[in-house]
């Protein structure tokens, strides 16, 4: 139980450690969006975008540990929280397969519609300037904090990526909540079928969420604010308002991912006292 509990208290000091340093990462560009920038200023901004970088990378390794320990705490753990219900519900290898494609997937869908995974056929990067693929460069300034420094690198004159802070953590955090209600969803619907206590709507409601991206590239492409490119070097392939509003898109919808594990792990348990009383009761 002691060993439990400690596992508990260092996942959740993981996930804060992971969660602020991101934060703090961010907040260091909040006045370089008005610096003037000057050639003796780039180096200590060169060095800050790639500690910048440094930073998040290593947050996703302490959120990621913070969660498996989590993960492996709450399927040791004999109370019927909601937490627990989540674990044991996706501790299976079905279950985890289900999490994995389906967020790879989405991380992959997901990188197209909002710019990460460049795919132009009709535009050549070096007819923007830039020297002949493969070719990578890191732009340290200037915008509002979440969007530099950006990093473009060009696999070919066709194809690269264009990496934004805030867009690379909303792909890691949404695709892999995505999986998670893809997973749950299944492991409901596996349960409804074999059990007539619970909905079948409520053992699918996960999947009414399962791609957040979907709305923001609808409403785009309605608008006519599909992607075009850029006078600017930085953003050829994307704009700079065409990238927020996607990014508005994604994030309005975390809330609602966060939420719908613990509607359909509420309806699991719910099913599951049903089925003890409906045994007891025989």
């Amino acid at each position: 139980m002691e060993s439990s509990q400690k596992m508990s208290r260092s996942s959740k000091a993981l996930l804060i450690v992971g969660f602020v340093a991101i934060a703090v990462s961010f907040l260091a560009y909040w006045k370089n969006n008005n610096l003037i920038i000057t050639p003796a200023a780039m180096p200590a901004l060169q060095r800050l975008a790639v500690s910048t970088y440094v930073v998040i990378f290593a947050s996703f390794g302490a959120i990621g540990l913070g969660l498996y320990r989590f993960y492996k705490t709450k399927t040791l753990s004999t109370d019927d929280s909601i937490t627990t219900i989540i674990s044991n519900a996706i501790n299976n290898k079905r279950s985890k397969q289900i999490l994995l494609v389906s967020a790879i997937g989405y991380a992959i869908f997901f990188g197209f519609t909002s710019g990460i995974i460049l795919y132009k056929p009709d535009i050549n990067a070096t007819d923007f300037g830039f020297p002949k693929p493969p070719y990578a460069e890191i732009s340290p300034c200037c915008n509002v904090p979440g969007y530099m420094p950006m990093i473009l690198i060009f696999f070919t004159e066709h194809t690269g990526l264009q990496i934004i802070p805030l867009n690379l953590v909303l792909l890691v955090a949404v695709s892999f909540l995505v999986g998670l209600n893809f997973a749950l969803a299944s492991a409901t619907y596996s349960i409804a079928r074999k059990s007539s206590k619970m909905g079948s709507i409520g053992a699918v409601t996960g999947l009414f969420v399962g791609c957040p991206t979907c709305a923001g590239t609808a409403f785009m492409l309605l608008f006519g604010l599909g992607a075009s490119a850029s006078t600017t070097a930085t953003t050829i392939f994307l704009t700079t308002h065409e990238v927020q509003l996607q990014t508005i898109f994604i994030a309005v919808s975390i809330p609602i991912l966060l939420v719908m594990p613990f509607i359909m792990a509420r309806n699991i348990r719910s099913a599951n006292l049903k089925s003890c009383t409906f045994d007891s009761e025989q």
